[in-house]
């Protein structure tokens, strides 16, 4: 179970490392028309209740849903579930940080680039995305530990099926209602050693940026 929960949070911040990029890129190097609508749709995860995010998500990937009635699987009470919940709850968070990677990358660097010649393009992946690199994988490393702890989404639309969907956090919920106490707190103290090195491993990295 806490194999399958690192698995899982790695998998879903994998996923969300290119399309999170993208969008700090754009939020914080272009002004366009509706720049604070996706900024606050990307945010509400971080202040709206978990559970509430996940009944979103049942919503729409349920066998009914807008979605998941168009997909040829089952994504609630699979693993899939899991790295979906993981991945929307995790991504604001790693858009957040990489946004600020990105508006710390200094102008006058990509300025020089495009007057020797350099396209949009090449600036962005010779000048711009370098320089922000040390945020963008502190912000990975943040999503990552964000994604291991989750548990409001996760119980909502994976449930905690042993075995398949059970993840640290759901397993913590389970063991203290059954009221074993000692095992929830080892499994407390797995996930606070493993948070704990993924934060400061971040933060190292931030002050290096």
């Amino acid at each position: 179970m806490i194999a399958f929960t690192i698995e899982m949070a790695l998998v879903a911040t994998a996923l969300l490392l290119i399309p999170g990029t993208l969008i700090a890129w754009l939020l914080a190097r272009r002004a366009w028309r509706g720049k604070a609508l996706v900024e606050t749709f990307v945010m509400l995860p971080l202040v709206m209740p978990p559970v509430a995010t996940g009944l979103i998500l049942l919503r729409l990937f349920g066998r009914r849903g807008v979605i998941g009635s168009r997909l040829g699987f089952d994504v609630v009470f699979t693993w899939r579930a899991v790295v979906l919940a993981m991945t929307v709850m995790a991504f604001p968070l790693f858009v957040r940080t990489a946004r600020v990677a990105f508006e710390h990358v200094s102008r006058r660097y990509e300025d020089i680039a495009r007057t020797l010649g350099a396209g949009e393009i090449r600036v962005f992946f010779t000048i711009t995305l370098p320089l922000a690199s040390r945020g963008i994988i502190a912000g990975a490393v943040i999503a990552f530990a964000r994604a291991l702890g989750e548990f409001g989404a996760t119980i909502l639309i994976a449930g905690n099926i042993e075995g398949q969907t059970s993840t640290i956090a759901t397993s913590i919920y389970t063991l203290v209602q059954l009221g074993e106490d000692r095992a929830a707190m080892s499994l407390l103290l797995v996930s606070v050693v493993i948070a704990f090195g993924a934060i400061f491993a971040s933060e190292l990295l931030l002050r290096k940026a």
